[in-house]
């Protein structure tokens, strides 16, 4: 059994994987400059999943009888959604910012209780209809008070926290019965990196540039492919997945969510990017909207409680 860690050091665990997903942002943009989208993605996952492989052998030797075939083939959903997820952000990134991007792929959030509503009939908490008003006027405002100013790429990092959101309704409703995150983590890793090859030879026929692959172009997004998939992959799930046993899931989810923070700082400081006072705002609202979902479970414990 593994030691157990306080709860104060596993939000820490959580907001250092916040952290890293947020400079991950800016290796998948900068990766952009040697590489196609689908290429990188290729690459970045099946790195990570080699290296999270040791991880889930470990965890498939744990469980009492091992995972059915059917088990397994129910985990390829989660893949395919993971992989269109990461597709539309990469592509994404092509012509939207960081910061842009770490706010509006944030929107999972509010989006998980709307999905959950509309396509599974499950009844939510009243406070997701200001959350997404809010979050709507966040987006608004991000947009500079004008909805045409959002480039292709702002609307395609939105596409992608759709899917974000789908991916998370899948863990919840697939993976967390089956008792096997790390193996879940591993295949969904494969499953993308080979996605992200087949991507890379339908691409020109998709109208997106795939230069072709050779040792000059990976050695030049070298660090990218590394910090992406080692570190922003295997290394930051590895941190939820501990981080994650010892807190609430509310809590954990504002932790993580720290990643559109961290994007936007990162943007700031390596990429000058800069938004103006509208932004910041809209920013701010994206975030709030967040909160109001997340923190819904802790306020209405707290209120039964006084």
């Amino acid at each position: 059994m593994p030691t157990p860690i306080s709860r104060r050091m596993a939000n820490l665990l959580l907001l250092l994987a916040g952290a890293t997903w947020g400079m991950g942002f800016v290796a998948q943009e900068t990766a952009m400059d040697d590489m196609g989208p689908f290429l990188f993605i290729g690459f970045r996952f099946l790195l990570a999943a080699l290296v999270v492989l040791p991880f889930a052998i470990r965890e498939f030797r744990k469980i009492d009888g091992g995972l059915s075939w059917q088990q397994l083939l129910r985990l390829l959903p989660i893949g395919i959604v993971f992989f269109l997820a990461m597709a539309f952000q990469q592509i994404g990134l092509i012509a939207t910012t960081v910061t842009n991007a770490g706010f509006l792929t944030a929107l999972y959030v509010v989006f998980v209780p709307l999905l959950l509503l509309f396509a599974l009939r499950e009844a939510q908490a009243l406070i997701i209809w200001p959350a997404s008003m809010l979050a709507i006027v966040g987006i608004y405002l991000l947009s500079g008070g004008n909805i045409v100013a959002f480039n292709w790429g702002d609307w395609l990092i939105i596409v992608c926290a759709i899917f974000w959101a789908l991916h998370v309704i899948l863990v919840g409703k697939i993976v967390v019965s089956s008792g096997a995150p790390v193996i879940m983590a591993t295949l969904q890793f494969f499953i993308c990196g080979l996605l992200g090859f087949v991507g890379h030879f339908i691409a020109p026929y998709l109208g997106i540039s795939e230069p072709d692959a050779s040792l000059t172009i990976i050695r030049a997004a070298l660090f990218e492919i590394l910090y992406a998939g080692v570190f922003a992959g295997a290394f930051a799930f590895t941190l939820q997945a501990i981080g994650q046993q010892y807190t609430s899931q509310a809590a954990a989810a504002i932790f993580l969510s720290s990643e559109s923070l961290f994007a936007a700082l990162f943007g700031a400081w390596i990429l000058s990017e800069r938004l103006d006072y509208l932004g910041y705002l809209g920013c701010a609202l994206i975030f709030a909207a967040l909160l109001m979902v997340e923190l819904k479970p802790s306020l209405v414990k707290h209120v039964n409680s006084v």
